[in-house]
C-alpha cells in the first residue's frame, strides 16, 4: 500500500510500505493492504511504519527505528485516512 506522511512543513515520507500503525484517539491500530476505508483522529504517540522505508536526508532526524526494525515518527496529534490502499497521515 502507499503511504504519505505530511506535516505542516512538508511531505516527510511518500512510498510503498507493508503496514502502518498509528495512535488513534481510541487506541493504537494497524492498517494493512486492503484495509477498509477509515478516517480517524490521532493523539500523541508514534506512527510506526513497516517495509522498505527510505527517508529523505532533510527529514531523517525526525524518524528513528524501534527494536523490531520499524521506522518510527513521534507525533503530538493529527488525522489519518485510508482508502483504496492509500494511507495519508497528517501529523503535527
Amino acid at each position: 500500500m502507499y503511504l504519505e506522511i505530511v506535516s505542516p512543513e512538508a511531505t516527510l515520507f511518500a512510498g510503498e510500505v507493508e503496514s502502518v500503525t498509528v495512535p488513534g484517539i481510541n487506541g493504537e491500530f494497524q492498517m494493512l493492504k486492503d484495509h477498509a476505508p477509515i478516517v480517524s483522529l490521532l493523539q500523541k504517540g508514534q506512527v510506526k511504519v513497516d517495509g522498505n522505508v527510505v527517508i529523505d536526508e532533510l527529514y531523517k532526524d525526525k524518524f528513528s527505528k524501534d527494536p523490531s526494525g520499524k521506522t518510527v515518527l513521534p507525533i503530538t496529534s493529527g488525522t489519518v485516512e485510508i482508502k483504496d490502499n492509500k494511507v495519508i497521515v497528517l501529523a503535527d
